[in-house]
């Protein structure tokens, strides 16, 4: 296999090329699209580590850090440089999914690589103050459909961000359509928009279970869903939004993509992989650890999640302005 030239002498020099014997798994690179201490390094680091440490790739794992553009370098790099390269594998999450879904990655899709999968998340979640009088979603959307201009939304993400299509993805469930009404305050940060929404600012927070974690144990929060497919371990008297008739999953997940024109059989071989690490003791103490939930799609079954959520932004963000 051939590898392309890479883009500086400096990273050329970070990236080895390590080889593995016939019908296996040589992980020569995982692509961090930021800096150390992230997400994405986290990704890289953990995932590449245990897929060595158990045997599911026969060589370590290369770690490389290329932040810029909100994770857009490393998807230009990968498309560009090295789209038939099949011991190359990148760090990716919700945030990938959002940005290609908003065009920020200077005219990019999702469908010029191919999404591999994810194996923990993030939980999204809708939160009231302790006292509110909301006690469940259903009463919180069905507020929202009756006067929206009653009920406004903090997040710690800019208008159009993830933890505002949380929101909006909820209220499509719900039939509700007038997604431009939605009043939604973007802060900087998960925390800033609990203690809007506790100081009776805003009616709810929409995040991320980490987010919150300390705000709901000290009582001043009520968690009214969460948005995974099943309750989260150690919350379990958290409710869903699905049990709750409304039919949406929102984390923010952790997975991976490989570059477009490797074979099928080599985008089989990391699925493969990537689900050992999901079923491994290893990787259940690294969730724990960390805060994440079991968000376990590989291979097909990931690639079509992708595509539903990427279309489903595409279009809301449309909707509101965000992109033309």
């Amino acid at each position: 296999m051939s590898r392309t030239r890479l883009t500086t002498a400096a990273l050329a020099a970070a990236l080895l090329s390590i080889g593995a014997g016939p019908g296996a798994v040589s992980a020569a690179e995982c692509i961090a699209p930021a800096n150390p201490g992230g997400g994405w390094d986290f990704t890289c680091r953990s995932i590449g580590k245990i897929m060595y440490d158990i045997g599911a790739v026969e060589e370590p794992v290369q770690v490389t850090n290329m932040a810029g553009g909100g994770g857009g370098l490393a998807y230009s790099h990968v498309v560009n440089e090295r789209s038939d390269d099949s011991e190359l594998i990148v760090a990716a999450s919700s945030a990938t999914a959002t940005r290609l879904a908003q065009n920020a990655y200077g005219g990019m899709t999702a469908d010029q690589v191919r999404f591999v999968g994810a194996i923990g998340a993030d939980p999204g979640v809708l939160v009231v103050a302790a006292d509110s009088p909301y006690e469940s979603l259903t009463d919180l959307l069905d507020a929202v459909k009756a006067d929206p201009a009653s009920v406004a939304f903090a997040g710690g993400s800019a208008v159009g961000g993830f933890d505002h299509l949380k929101v909006l993805m909820a209220l499509d469930r719900v039939g509700f359509d007038d997604i431009t009404s939605v009043k939604y305050i973007g802060v900087d940060g998960g925390a800033d928009a609990v203690t809007q929404t506790v100081g009776g600012f805003t009616q709810a927070m929409t995040g991320d279970m980490s987010e919150i974690v300390g705000f709901l144990k000290a009582g001043d929060v009520r968690v009214i869903a969460v948005l995974t497919e099943e309750r989260v371990p150690g919350f379990e008297d958290i409710p869903t939004a699905k049990e709750q008739g409304v039919d949406v999953v929102a984390v923010n997940w952790r997975g991976l993509y490989v570059p477009k024109d490797i074979s099928d059989e080599d985008y089989q071989k990391w699925a493969d992989a990537l689900q050992k690490v999901a079923d491994s003791d290893e990787w259940a103490e690294q969730m724990t650890a960390n805060g994440l939930a079991p968000f376990t799609r590989v291979g097909s079954d990931f690639q079509n999640y992708v595509d539903q959520v990427v279309g489903e932004i595409n279009q809301m963000s449309k909707d509101i302005g965000v992109i033309q």
